[in-house]
């Protein structure tokens, strides 16, 4: 590549064509190319633009780069689904007011950190307009799965669609906001409505999303069981706050859990690893207890006993995303100092290093890609 970056926002001279700005971009399946790109125009009406400072690692990143694309998509991509950064330029207003109900009218300027939600929601439907994004009836995509997304020196978003990072919280740790934070309080607290006292099992307590259920459930006062693959895992886990950590490749946590809960089972159990671990999840749960579940890394079928599902009273919630006030919830909580946990930083040029090591399952906490 040629061309000197401006330190300030990344930018690049560019050709006679305009700008134009780095770019990490999916080129085919497992290939990812850092380019130089143009960079994009001016922000429109109601738009911003963001340099972007930081992304968070994902397993939806992992699924984009083996091209498990669940809608058509077209490569190039540029990757990245969730991000911090810096608003460098702010468009004119929208010739019309947000429909969306429910979420703070608050004015951004050039120089505001922010992170941004990760789709591209219509921002009018019945969903949108009650605060329920990620429910959204006209979704138009997923930032880095569908279109492209975050891991560019510069991008335009809605300004709607920008959430600003309090004062004290650095990039690092607000790029983990939209995604690890986020689907974690959406689960925790919108879905299984976990309270103060109650039992929770947390599966994969190592990943981004567990470290992030351990400490959430932890503040609230919460008793928390945990899975891990090693015992380095569990000792990490254990100083997390984690009251009982079970190696699953040495133990059958069904039958730990059970024994811990003298055969009552848990209040909650925290899913997001498939099959590999969702009947076993269901076993451990108390008669009339709640499973809450956000991804399926270890396949996407099971066999349920639906005798077992109605006599236990189970109840089972499919949980994905977030919506933009859990984001804002989520920050809340980073600067009262539940800060997410940290396994890498890796620089842009190194992202594949990153997802490597994410689909090795041998992190704990969060990989960040530094810009």
């Amino acid at each position: 590549m040629t061309g000197v970056v401006d330190t300030a926002i990344g930018e690049r001279p560019g050709t006679a064509a305009g700008r134009t700005m780095r770019a990490l971009t999916l080129v085919a399946d497992r290939k990812i190319e850092l380019r130089d790109v143009a960079a994009p125009p001016a922000p429109g009406p109601g738009e911003v633009q963001i340099a972007i400072k930081a992304i968070g690692l994902n397993h939806i990143d992992v699924w984009g780069w083996r091209g498990m694309a669940f809608a058509k998509r077209t490569l190039p991509l540029v990757v990245g689904v969730e991000a911090a950064g810096e608003i460098v330029a702010v468009g004119p207003p929208p010739p019309y007011p947000s429909p969306q109900a429910g979420e703070e009218k608050q004015g951004v300027k050039a120089g505001d950190r922010v992170v941004a939600y990760g789709a591209l929601t219509c921002g009018s439907c019945k969903a949108c307009r009650e605060g329920r994004d990620n429910l959204c009836e006209n979704v138009a995509s997923i930032m880095g799965f569908h279109v492209d997304g975050f891991a560019r020196d510069l991008i335009n978003m809605p300004a709607r669609l920008v959430v600003p990072i309090p004062q004290g919280v650095s990039f690092r740790d607000a790029a983990c906001a939209p995604v690890a934070f986020g689907t974690v309080q959406h689960m925790l607290f919108d879905n299984a409505k976990l309270e103060p006292g109650e039992t929770i099992l947390v599966q994969a307590g190592g990943s981004g999303i567990g470290t992030s259920a351990i400490k959430m459930a932890k503040a609230i006062g919460a008793t928390v069981i945990t899975t891990v693959g090693d015992n380095a895992k569990a000792a990490k886990a254990k100083a997390l706050g984690a009251d009982h950590v079970i190696n699953y490749r040495t133990e059958r946590f069904e039958g730990v859990v059970r024994k811990l809960t003298g055969k009552k089972g848990v209040d909650v159990a925290f899913e997001h690893v498939g099959p590999d671990t969702f009947n076993g999840s269901l076993l451990c749960l108390k008669r009339g207890g709640r499973l809450v579940t956000c991804g399926s890394t270890s396949g996407q079928s099971i066999t349920l006993n639906l005798f077992q599902l109605y006599l236990q009273q189970y109840r089972i919630f499919g949980s994905f995303g977030c919506s933009i006030r859990n984001i804002r919830d989520s920050l809340a909580k980073m600067a009262s100092g539940l800060t997410p946990v940290i396994d890498t930083e890796v620089p842009l040029a190194e992202f594949e290093r990153g997802l490597n090591r994410l689909e090795s399952r041998q992190v704990f906490g969060k990989i960040i890609v530094m810009f």
